[in-house]
Formats: structure tokens, C-alpha cells, sequence
């Protein structure tokens, strides 16, 4: 039975609660577990200290991605019947327990307790850490779904910004930078680093509240949502939502979406120095490429906040037709164009990351419109293997095809070609997946209760799903 201190009622906010305090509480998990994205800044001491090669040291990286689409398809309906509190309390002890796990792991030399805590244990935080505000927020903002999941999952893409600064410095504090970095300097990185963690989420499940039910902003009514054919008037259970064509389209839109997305993210770097590498000195591409990669971030986190909060406006349906039909433009034009311009070539990269960031920000909304509030945290666990899928599928694409061209001799854009080339494809599948989903089935709605009894069955019986 869960604690006290941990349940749903435990948390109900009292009456005058800003629902503004919220946000920040989202914020305070997805900017650590946003971290992730900052793997990158390990890699080159454990290859070294470790003497392991560069697919080894991605090990845990890519099992924490793997792990984090399973684990929120596995634990989205307890993260919805037992509330958020108890969902960021678990993903925090994951989450810091896998860096402490990885950290006493290269205390002793042995790498595999790093894939261990850090892919297998922290990858579970991330799932659970993702999706835990997410169905909270939309119920405190009923009005703007979109800037809600957006300010939120925003964190998540701007967590390397924090990252990798913070990661660089204690990696240099402990000895663990340079040629020969210190293998007990980088498990005391990962140690300090959980320490630090720790107190940062914890902010966010002691501020989380739910609202009080029957609560909604002040002006707003509910028949105001019910503006678009695409948003339901009625709930649908992660069980019955798996039965619908609607989910199924979605998961190809958003693997797809972000599988063009992290095409160019994954690689950016040797993409960038590969288009321009005959413009300048070895020395200034790399500084460039570097600024490349950081724009690049910033990119995909604004966009998260930005299009996603002009979702409320001009709805999901539509602006999924801007990230995939605009999108596949873009990836044509720096097929086309390639290097004939670096001012065009950056905006048409920035423009593809935003929409990868957006398309993870504008799916919650897009569900709580297709299947109600009911069990959309769960719902978005399960649509987040996704996710998983893309984030093997993208890197694979791109890189197996770069390699073999360079492998045949093939020097700068052209190693891509191929690759943009199956991006659009996947983008112009998604757009018409996208443009096939229409409002779901009311056969495949729960019950409507009549009274407090019969809601209480009703998220009993969600809680068992």
C-alpha cells in the first residue's frame, strides 16, 4: 500500500494554490533527468581511463533511452493511479541511485555496474521521471494544454545546457579530464552528481499538488475546450486507447518526427565539419561544429515551448502538419542546397531540431484532446516506445550509411545524402498518418459517472488497467 506521504491525497492543492508553482515542480525533474542528453561529455574519459572503445561507453547511454520508453509503458497506469508525488519519488531514488550505482562502479573498475546503474536503474527514473507531471499539468491547465506540457518537457531538452557545464567542471575538480583522466575521478564525478540530483528533485515532489476536484481556472469553463472535432468530450482508459486506430497513427507520427530529428542531433557534429569542411582551418570548423551542436540544443529545447503553446492556438493536428510537412521541405533543401550557404543550412537544422523538440511536447496535449484526462499519463507511457524506437532507429540510419560512404570514398555532403533522403520519406509517411487520425470512437469511452461513488469505480478500475 502506498505511504501516506506519498498519495494523491496527500497532495490535494488548498483553496487560493497558484497553479503556476506547478511548472517549476515539472521543471525540477525534467531538468535533471534532461541530463541524458548530456551523456556525451562521459564518453571521452571512460573510453580513455577505461581503455573501452566508443560503442562500449554509448552502452549506458543507449540502454537508459531504451529502458526509459519501457519503463513509462510500463508504469504509466500506477503513475496515474498513485499520483505524481509518489511517481517523482520514484523517479528521483532511480534516478540518483543509478549515479551512485555507476559512480561506486568505477571505484572498483567495473564498467558494467556503470551500464547497470546508469542504463538499466537511472533509465527507469528517466521513464517515470518523464511522464510523471505530465497528465497533472494538464489537469491545472485545461485552458493551455500546450504551454503547460511545453514549459515542462522544455526542461528535458534544455538538462544538457545545465549538464554539461556542471559535468565538464567536476570532471576537472576530480581529476578526471585530459589525456589520462582519473577512473576514481569520474566515479566521484557520478557520485557528486547524484548528491546534487538529489536535492533537485526532491524541490519538485515536495511543491507537486493536484487540483481539488470539480477545480478549474477562474473564467474558464469546460465547453470552452470544445472548440475542434479532434478534441473528445469523452475519456478513454491506456487499455482502450491501444484498441484505437488514433494511438497507433500517432506512434508512427511521433517516431518518425523524432527519428528525422535525432538524424541530425546524434551526428551534428561530424555533419557539420563533413558540409563545410573546405571553408576554413581544422581548428575554427571544430570551434565551429562545436557552436553548431549548442545551437542545435538550445533549439530543440525553445521549441518545446514555443510550438507547442501555439498548439492551443491553431491546434495539434495542425501543428504536427508544420513539423512534418515543413520538416520534409527542409531536410529537401539541405539535400539540394547543401553547402552553398551556412546561414541557410543552420536555419533549416534549427527549424528541424525545434520541431523535434516540439513534437515531444505537443503529444501529451494531442493525447489529452484524442482520449481525455482520464488516463493520459499512461496513455503517453505507452505512446513513449516511440521514442525508444526512434532513438535506435535514427542514429542507425544516418550513421550506417555515412560509414559506408565514407568507407567508399565518398567525401562531404554526399555521405548524407541517402540518409536526408529516407528522412523525408519517414516525415511524408508521418504527415499522412497525421492527416488519417480523426476523433476517437465514442464506443471506446468510459462510463460517464453520475456520482462520487461511480467515479471512484471508475479510477479503481483505471487504477487496475
Amino acid at each position: 500500500m502506498t505511504a501516506g506521504f506519498l498519495t494523491r491525497e496527500r497532495i490535494v492543492a488548498p483553496p487560493g494554490w497558484s497553479r503556476w508553482l506547478v511548472p517549476p515542480a515539472a521543471l525540477s525533474i525534467h531538468l535533471a533527468i534532461g541530463q541524458a542528453y548530456a551523456w556525451s561529455a562521459f564518453k571521452a574519459p571512460l573510453e580513455s581511463g577505461l581503455d573501452i572503445s566508443g560503442v562500449a561507453s554509448a552502452l549506458p547511454f543507449t540502454l537508459a533511452i531504451i529502458m526509459l520508453g519501457l519503463s513509462s509503458a510500463l508504469f504509466g497506469t500506477k503513475v496515474d493511479a498513485n499520483g505524481p508525488r509518489w511517481a517523482m519519488v520514484v523517479a528521483t531514488a532511480c534516478f540518483v541511485s543509478g549515479f551512485m550505482i555507476s559512480g561506486i562502479g568505477l571505484h572498483l573498475g567495473w564498467f558494467w555496474l556503470v551500464v547497470l546503474g546508469y542504463g538499466f536503474v537511472g533509465g527507469i527514473g528517466l521513464g517515470v521521471g518523464y511522464i510523471s507531471p505530465v497528465s497533472t499539468l494538464i489537469k491545472w491547465f485545461p485552458d493551455r494544454p500546450g504551454l503547460a506540457t511545453g514549459l515542462a518537457i522544455m526542461g528535458f531538452g534544455g538538462g544538457a545546457l545545465i549538464a554539461s557545464p556542471l559535468t565538464a567542471s567536476l570532471l576537472s575538480t576530480f581529476g578526471a579530464s585530459g589525456d589520462s583522466p582519473s577512473v576514481p575521478g569520474i566515479g566521484n564525478t557520478f557520485l557528486a552528481m547524484g548528491a546534487i540530483y538529489l536535492v533537485f528533485m526532491s524541490v519538485g515532489w515536495l511543491l507537486i499538488r493536484v487540483p481539488a476536484e470539480g477545480w478549474a481556472p477562474a473564467g474558464w469553463t469546460p465547453g470552452q475546450a470544445k472548440k475542434s472535432g479532434m478534441i473528445s468530450t469523452g475519456q478513454v482508459s491506456a487499455r482502450n486507447a491501444l484498441r484505437t486506430p488514433q494511438f497507433w497513427l500517432l506512434w508512427v507520427v511521433l517516431c518518425f518526427n523524432v527519428t528525422a530529428g535525432i538524424g541530425i542531433l546524434e551526428r551534428a557534429n561530424p555533419i557539420f565539419q563533413d558540409f563545410f569542411a573546405e571553408t576554413g582551418t581544422a581548428e575554427t570548423l571544430a570551434a565551429a561544429a562545436v557552436g553548431f551542436v549548442s545551437i542545435l540544443s538550445l533549439a530543440n529545447s525553445l521549441g518545446r515551448i514555443a510550438w507547442s503553446s501555439l498548439s492551443d492556438v491553431l491546434g495539434r493536428k495542425n501543428m504536427y502538419r508544420i513539423y512534418l510537412g515543413v520538416g520534409a521541405l527542409l531536410y529537401l533543401l539541405i539535400t539540394l542546397v547543401p553547402n552553398q550557404s551556412r546561414a541557410l543550412f543552420l536555419v533549416a537544422s534549427v527549424l528541424i531540431l525545434s520541431f523535434y523538440g516540439a513534437g515531444f511536447a505537443t503529444v501529451p496535449a494531442y493525447l489529452r484532446d484524442l482520449f481525455g484526462t482520464y488516463q493520459v499519463g499512461a496513455i503517453h507511457g505507452r505512446l513513449l516506445t516511440a521514442w525508444s524506437t526512434a532513438g535506435v532507429l535514427g542514429p542507425l540510419i544516418v550513421n550506417a550509411i555515412a560509414d559506408a560512404r565514407i568507407d567508399a570514398g565518398v567525401e562531404g555532403p554526399g555521405r548524407y545524402t541517402a540518409a536526408f533522403a529516407i528522412m523525408i520519406v519517414l516525415l511524408v509517411i508521418a504527415f499522412v498518418c497525421n492527416e488519417l487520425i480523426k476523433p476517437v470512437d465514442p464506443k471506446h469511452h468510459e462510463p460517464e459517472p453520475d456520482a462520487p461513488a461511480d467515479r471512484e469505480a471508475v479510477e479503481s478500475k483505471g487504477a487496475q488497467s
